[in-house]
Formats: C-alpha cells, sequence, structure tokens
C-alpha cells in the first residue's frame, strides 16, 4: 500500500544510492521528491556529479539481485541497451597474488556495463513512478527542524542560478549526497554530536581509458582484474562495455600515480603481475583520452554510535561509507542500504534512526573488513585497527593460493567478495581443509 507511513518523503541526491532509496520510500509515503544538484541527463551519459563515472564500476550479485526486487526486469533492460551478462567466477578472469583463480560457474549474474547507463536505467524507472518527483538543479542548504530541534521537518533549497532559497517540508529526510555529506555538520549546527569517523588514508590514484581491442584478448571474459598484493602496489581492471567497447583502469596506492597519456599507459601495465592488461593496451585503438581520478581516503561514519538523533532524518549510501573504489563495493553497498530502509519502513509505524542505523552497521561490517583488512595489509597505509579474526591475512593468502587450483575454494571466496555469503563461510570445515592443502603462502611473482 502506497502512502501508510507518511505523506512526504525527501531523499538529497539522485544518484544510484538515492534512487534506490527513493524506489522504497515511493511504497510507503503519498509523494516523494528527489533534490539533485545536477541538470539530470534524459539519455544515459556521464554527469558532473559523479566525477569517477568514467572509470570501471561493478555491480556485485549481491546488488543486482537486491535492484531486481525492487526493478523487476532491470538487468534484461540493461541488456538490451548494449550490458552485458555472465557468470561471477566462470566469465571474470581474477588474478590475485598474480596467479588466476579457478574457473567455474557458481550461478551468480555479473552483469557489465558503464555508470552512465547503470545509473540512467535506474533513474528512468524510479522517474516513471507516479509518485515521486525529481527536483533537479537545486542546491540544499540546510535542515529545517522543529521548536524542540528534536525533528527534521524539511530542507531549505535553492535553484542554481534561479531564486533564492524556499523551504521543502517532509515528514522524512534521507541523505544520499555522497561522501560530500552536510549532514554531520548540520547535526551540530543543531546541537547534535557529530558521528565519530574511521578513516583509512589509502592514497589512491586511477587512470582510465576506453579503447577498442581484438576480440580474442578479451574473449568471453567481462572482466579482467589484476589485483595488487603486499609487495605490489599497482593494479588494473578492465571491463567490456556496451558497443564493444574496453574501458581500462590503471590503479596505484602509497604514491603510485598512473600516466595520464596514451603512449605511457602500456608501461605502467607492463609492471603488473600479468601481461594481459599490457596486451590489450598495446593493441588497442584508443577512443578519447585517459581521464585521472584522485582518492586519497575513504571514510565510514559512524551514526550508529550516536546516542541521540533527531527523528525524520536517515542517511545512506556513500553519505555514510564510501569505500575503497578499487573493491567495487560502493553500488551493491548502496542497494543493501535500500534494503534496510525497507527493512525498517515494514515496521509499520515512522522510521527509528537508532534502528536504523544499526541495521546499516551490520551491513557495512562485511564488506568494511574485507576491504580495510586488504588495505591494511600494505604498508604505509593507516586506519582503524579491525577487531581480532581466524580470517587472518595468512589463512586468506592460502585461501586465494588454494583458490587457484581449487574449484570450490574459489567459488566460496568469490561468494564472499560477491557479498552474496558472509565471511565467516570462508571458515566452514569443508574450505578450511581445502586451505590445509597449501601450507606455506610462497612469495607472489
Amino acid at each position: 500500500m502506497v502512502g501508510n507511513t507518511g505523506k512526504h518523503a525527501l531523499v538529497l541526491g539522485g544518484s544510484i544510492a538515492g534512487l534506490l532509496a527513493a524506489r522504497v520510500l515511493a511504497d510507503r509515503y503519498a509523494t516523494v521528491t528527489i533534490v539533485e544538484r545536477d541538470r539530470l541527463p534524459s539519455t544515459a551519459v556521464q554527469r558532473r556529479g559523479v566525477p569517477h563515472g568514467q572509470h570501471v564500476h561493478a555491480m556485485l550479485p549481491r546488488g543486482l539481485q537486491i535492484i531486481e526486487g525492487l526493478l523487476p526486469g532491470f538487468t534484461a533492460q540493461v541488456v538490451s541497451a548494449g550490458g552485458l551478462t555472465g557468470d561471477i567466477l566462470a566469465n571474470v578472469r581474477w588474478y590475485l597474488n598474480g596467479l588466476p583463480l579457478r574457473r567455474t560457474a557458481i550461478g551468480l549474474t555479473a552483469l557489465s556495463a558503464s555508470r552512465p547507463l547503470l545509473e540512467g536505467t535506474v533513474r528512468d524507472r524510479v522517474r516513471a513512478l507516479a509518485n515521486v518527483t525529481i527536483l533537479d538543479g537545486y542546491d540544499v542548504t540546510g535542515l529545517c527542524a522543529s521548536a524542540g530541534r528534536d525533528r527534521i521537518t524539511g530542507v531549505v533549497v535553492a535553484r542554481r542560478g534561479g531564486a533564492g532559497p524556499r523551504v521543502v517540508d517532509a515528514d522524512l529526510v534521507v541523505d544520499a549526497t555522497g561522501r560530500g555529506s552536510r549532514t554531520p555538520r548540520w547535526l551540530a549546527e543543531l546541537g547534535y554530536e557529530t558521528p565519530p569517523a574511521d578513516r583509512v588514508a589509502i592514497d589512491l590514484a586511477y587512470s582510465s581509458f576506453l579503447v577498442t581491442a581484438p576480440d580474442h584478448l578479451m574473449g568471453d571474459d567481462l572482466v579482467v582484474v589484476t589485483a595488487r598484493f603486499p609487495g605490489q602496489r599497482r593494479s588494473s581492471v578492465m571491463q567490456r562495455l556496451e558497443g564493444g567497447r574496453v574501458l581500462v583502469t590503471l590503479a596505484g596506492v602509497q604514491g603510485e600515480r598512473p600516466p595520464v597519456t596514451p603512449a605511457d599507459l602500456p608501461a605502467y601495465a607492463r609492471t603488473l603481475a600479468r601481461d594481459d592488461t599490457y596486451d590489450v593496451l598495446r593493441a588497442a585503438k584508443p577512443l578519447g583520452t585517459p581521464v585521472a581520478y584522485r582518492f586519497p581516503t575513504y571514510v565510514r561514519h559512524r551514526y550508529d554510535h550516536l546516542r541521540r538523533l533527531p527523528a525524520g532524518l536517515l542517511v545512506t549510501g556513500d553519505a555514510t561509507c564510501g569505500f575503497n573504489p578499487v573493491y567495487g563495493q560502493g553500488m551493491s553497498v548502496a542497494a543493501m542500504n535500500a534494503a534496510a530502509l525497507a527493512e525498517e519502513l515494514g515496521h509499520g509505524d515512522e522510521p527509528d534512526p537508532y534502528r536504523y542505523f544499526q541495521a546499516v552497521a551490520q551491513i557495512l561490517e562485511a564488506p568494511w573488513r574485507l576491504a580495510v583488512g586488504a588495505d591494511l595489509a600494505l604498508p604505509g597505509v593507516t586506519g582503524p585497527a579491525l577487531p581480532a579474526s581466524p580470517l587472518t591475512p595468512d589463512y586468506l593468502r592460502r585461501l586465494q593460493l588454494a583458490a587457484t587450483e581449487d574449484a570450490e575454494a574459489a567459488a566460496a571466496l568469490v561468494r564472499v567478495t560477491s557479498l552474496v555469503e558472509p565471511p565467516q563461510t570462508l571458515l566452514g570445515a569443508e574450505v578450511v581443509r581445502r586451505v590445509e592443502r597449501v601450507p606455506v603462502a610462497p612469495a607472489a611473482p
């Protein structure tokens, strides 16, 4: 039933996180308004508000499962526009520690498409909902609160290049404005504590280049991942996109800076653990020029630690936790946040911010530990210490090595990195037995 929780919900931000939140809210609020600072395009093109949109983006299987539940037929719609699908292990070339994972079909769909196509498809579906309105070209300049400041009652917006500010009232405000979220500052202005933040200083830089490449170099693979590992600070991802294009992203951490001139890219790729990326770049025909992006730090805002919160305000997506983008978790975690929002609304009463942020914290725990654990293994990376876990770096490395020969070990590993299974499944008796076949973790090539 539509409209049984409140009359009006506001979503700040029209990216994938905001669009999915609006889709969920549309089932419970009479009207939903998305406020977005960009003028949103009517077609699947790059937009200013997604500055990293020209780089490789991954839709992990768990995220795709949730989006399919919210927007049935989403995958088929992307494929009809040129996107590609395959199996996340059978059709993805994974190089971990410089070695290929054993291939096998595990029944989890990988969807490969450009960020503009993925976001544009979600936007078209949400825009078509009868009770959703998109207010684009507007800045949000602040929150409105009740006299006692215990409830958020709306926001102040101003049209970019237009008339002065005005108030938009709402029963619920959901912040999906991404890494630049001003909610911590707005809470402080209202007399609340700001959420503590966990920060990981990764000093990541990456450069992406659209090319066409001979078909045999990619074959039936949707994606080729050449991951970094201790002792190797460079990595790459190649992704087949709509229109017969291949998007190549070269990355480096802790001072490594991928080049931004086409002639220099092959030499950088030649230093990777495998030659696949070098082979593509050497044979490729360029489509435009390389685009660079810097990502010095990623942050998790711990709203779940706050003891006092106003009613009528929730936060989702990167505004809660922005991950290291090389792991491709962002869009899928945004979908998982939308699922948490749907569950919170399913209680039937007004959303409880404490209960919601606790649920989000549980969702974030697995992808956060996967990313931070891998990054802290690199000398020079700083961040919060993770709680002790049987999933030690040595055990995970041995699991990765086992997965190069053992299809079942590879499947277990990829199900976890796809966010379909929790990390503790890697400690199951059968997986441990397969890992114990690898007595020593040899040095990577």
